[in-house]
C-alpha cells in the first residue's frame, strides 16, 4: 500500500498539542476590522481546538500529524 499524502494546505494551518488535540487559529481577522471591537479583535488572536464533529476528516488530511 503506498504511503498517505499530507494535504499542505492543511499541515501549514494546524498544529498538534501535547495532548494530541488539534490547534488552529480563527477566522475573521484579515479584514474589515474597523467595525470589530477592540474585545473582539483580541478574542480573535487566540488560537481554539478544532471542534470534535471535524476530528476525524482531520485525522485523515493529516496522516502524521
Amino acid at each position: 500500500m503506498p504511503k498517505l499524502k499530507t494535504k499542505r494546505a492543511a499541515a501549514k494551518r494546524f498544529k498538534v498539542t501535547g495532548t494530541g488535540k488539534l490547534k488552529r487559529s480563527k477566522a475573521y481577522k484579515r479584514h474589515i476590522l474597523t467595525k470589530k471591537t477592540t474585545k473582539n479583535k483580541r478574542n480573535l488572536r487566540k488560537a481554539t481546538t478544532v471542534d470534535a464533529s471535524n476530528v476525524k476528516t482531520m485525522k485523515k488530511v493529516l496522516p502524521y500529524l
